[in-house]
């Protein structure tokens, strides 16, 4: 193609789901209350750990951060959305649709090695519980922390880079609901099966790696339990790990579909559902998940935030 075809784009318009015009109003609504649900929850959980001296270990070390991370990781794309919602205009410029993929993947990719590191976590406390206090330290919990914030913000550098070399055409309408590899590649006017070809080697090494990862630390954690002897035992031991297995299934389930591919696109509104899923609802389905499955941070929310109101009030119900 001829250089005088190809535009310097400086915007791309996100296109988002289409043939929701009529029930715009509505779905901004329910985004809004997900999302302030999803900020008020994770907000609470990283408080409450931070603030209640019992929950200080490394498991709930790990829970906090997650919760932290999950703060940013929202606040990349679901703003940008309501913002479409209600705007004729769904425009991002060039540098900021750069910005928002570098963002979310910097942080997903976070989020991958720090659900790796809690499985980590989890399979010493069950295998090697003598052991667990001596290793798991507080200065290993923030070195672990901090490893997987840094590891995640370099690995998406690369596939940044050679996207901003791309020639782009005068399309510039973006089939997604925020900016994000698959489709910025889709409208670019060269071959793009060496950014295709990256893509998958940075997503299959941060993706897969991480997801063996965690299947093997529970292999390893389900054959401890099983050979506890009781009924009572093998519940208590597994009940600490079935929060973080049902996020980590719920979480790798979608983006492995989503990232390790060698095609583009398999389908745009598969792809467009995949991303509500682990842009949306799983930072949503966190906080659920682990306060309405352990009794101790909730004892602890109550321990926190209810126990001045009991005192002030001078009554009791």
């Amino acid at each position: 193609m001829d250089q005088h075809n190809f535009s310097s784009l400086t915007e791309f318009v996100l296109l988002g789901f289409p043939n929701v015009e009529h029930i715009r109003g509505c779905l901004f609504v329910l985004l809004l209350l997900v999302y302030l649900f999803t900020i008020g929850g994770n907000m609470l959980i990283f408080l409450v750990i931070r603030l209640d001296a019992a929950l200080h270990k490394p498991m709930y070390h790990f829970v906090s951060v997650l919760s932290f991370l999950e703060l940013w990781y929202t606040a990349t794309t679901i703003p940008k959305m309501l913002a479409n919602l209600l705007s004729e205009k769904k425009t991002i410029s060039f540098a900021g649709c750069l910005l928002q993929t570098y963002f979310f993947h910097s942080l997903g990719a976070s989020e991958c090695y720090l659900l790796t590191a809690m499985a980590y976590d989890r399979y010493l406390a069950i295998c090697r519980p003598l052991h667990y206090p001596s290793i798991m330290t507080t200065a290993l919990c923030v070195k672990m922390a901090a490893g997987c914030w840094t590891c995640g913000f370099l690995c998406p550098i690369s596939e940044v880079i050679l996207v901003s070399q791309l020639p782009f055409c005068n399309y510039n309408e973006i089939p997604h609901i925020f900016c994000d590899f698959p489709p910025l590649l889709s409208l670019a006017c060269k071959d793009t099966s060496t950014n295709v070809l990256v893509d998958f080697a940075v997503n299959a090494f941060i993706i897969l790696i991480t997801f063996l990862f965690i299947m093997a630390s529970y292999g390893r954690i389900i054959g401890a339990v099983l050979k506890i002897k009781t009924a009572a035992g093998r519940r208590k031991a597994f009940s600490t790990c079935a929060s973080h297995l049902i996020v980590v299934l719920i979480f790798f389930g979608s983006i492995i579909f989503m990232y390790v591919r060698l095609k583009k696109s398999y389908s745009l509104t598969l792809d467009r559902t995949l991303a509500v899923v682990y842009s949306v609802l799983t930072p949503l389905a966190n906080p659920i998940i682990y306060s309405l499955r352990n009794k101790e941070l909730i004892q602890a929310i109550k321990r926190t935030f209810f126990k001045k109101v009991e005192k002030a009030s001078p009554t009791h119900h």
